[in-house]
């Protein structure tokens, strides 16, 4: 049965990074898995709302009422039963945005940054961009599930950190952390008096059997040391409206990043930004919820295709994400001979390891978020050219 998750729209022509730079780089005849936003249609009551704003032909400026604040406390009480004040609720453009500025106010420069590995890189980069030393604690994939190295965050942690970067849940490898792990991340941060700084933009993607915790939620102790930081940016695929909720509880740590922003000129949200998460978070749940069936049918899809038909891949399988994780080292002795049987023989672009870091190295990043019929052409693809390395 067809759903309005099957419609193709080409994105080509719209300056998208996913699309129209990849055509730039590898030819307009490349399918494009890679930069994670989704090649399906927002609801049609973003659409409808986006319509009748840009109809109305006045386009100045912008500015944040009660409503606004309203409707992000609602959402988060509703999706992860977590009660925030609306002074707690900070605007900024993009949380790569957010944490820049957080590392430059709440570190010292050669002061080090936590991160588990591989990461997203464009938040790992922003510690070496902004001279902070980053520390790097892989993640152990024991079983085909990754854990965290305690021991190894506590070693990094006496020799002096001073941020903790979570990523929760993590991309790229799926993992939704449990109460348990934050619990003993928490501790192990009121510990060695570390800042957590928690990135939660794929909160929303949270598979069956599993469950998203805020960490700010563990205890009032906790809440005082986190800045959380949420978006409807994956969620409805917004990702161009610009527009994300830093969640500070601490009045001393809000009052510093607010200051930072009004250093960085950051104040007015953009015209479409603020209707169009107001109705995303008021009217979509119903959208929301058929959207993950979709998903989760595009998951199983995948993963069963690449267990029939390239049994020395393995998938990490995901506890949360539209992002689905390979590990292609047991056919693969280098990246390279990667890139040339996807990119160059298959004509499919995926997000290779190595972006995500060394630890990435042998590993692929596949986004889920596309018609199924896009995934379907791919992999056929892929397996067109697979058994000329294989």
């Amino acid at each position: 049965m067809k759903t309005s998750f099957d419609k193709l729209i080409s994105r080509f022509g719209t300056n998208s990074a996913k699309w129209d730079g990849c055509a730039l780089s590898n030819g307009s005849d490349v399918i494009s898995l890679s930069v994670a936003d989704m090649d399906l249609q927002a609801p049609q009551q973003i659409i409808d709302k986006a319509m009748e704003f840009a109809s109305h032909g006045v386009y100045g400026y912008t500015e944040l009422y009660e409503k606004y604040y309203l409707v992000v406390q609602m959402w988060l009480q509703r999706r992860y039963q977590w009660e925030v004040l609306t002074d707690w609720i900070v605007f900024c453009p993009r949380i790569v945005q957010a944490v820049s500025l957080i590392i430059q106010d709440f570190s010292e420069p050669g002061d080090a940054v936590l991160m588990h590995t591989p990461a997203y890189q464009p938040i790992a980069n922003a510690v070496a961009l902004n001279d902070r030393k980053f520390v790097a604690s892989p993640l152990l994939l024991n079983n085909g599930r990754y854990e965290i190295d305690f021991d190894d965050m506590e070693r990094h942690m006496k020799s002096g950190v001073k941020l903790l970067i979570l990523c929760s849940p993590h991309n790229p490898t799926g993992r939704v952390w449990t109460i348990t792990e934050l619990e003993k991340m928490a501790s192990l941060c009121v510990q060695y008096d570390v800042l957590i700084v928690s990135d939660d933009i794929h909160a929303d993607f949270i598979r069956p059997n599993h469950e998203h915790t805020i960490i700010a939620r563990l205890s009032e102790q906790i809440a005082e040391r986190s800045i959380i930081c949420t978006s409807p940016g994956k969620t409805f695929n917004l990702a161009s409206i610009e527009i994300a909720n830093i969640i500070i509880p601490n009045l001393q740590l809000r009052k510093k990043f607010q200051n930072s922003l009004l250093k960085a000129g950051i104040h007015n949200p953009t015209f479409f930004a603020v209707p169009l998460l107001e109705v995303a978070y008021e009217e979509c749940d119903v959208w929301l919820q058929q959207l993950q069936i979709y998903l989760e049918s595009n998951l199983q899809f995948v993963s069963a295709f690449i267990k029939d038909h390239f049994s020395k891949l393995k998938v990490i399988e995901p506890d949360g994400t539209y992002l689905l994780w390979i590990d292609c080292r047991n056919l693969f002795h280098d990246e390279q001979q990667i890139k040339e049987w996807i990119v160059t023989n298959s004509r499919v672009s995926v997000s290779f390891g190595s972006s995500f870091g060394s630890q990435g190295n042998g590993f692929i990043r596949i986004n889920l978020a596309a018609p199924k019929v896009i995934l379907e052409e791919a992999l056929h693809r892929m397996l067109a050219t697979y058994s000329s390395i294989n």
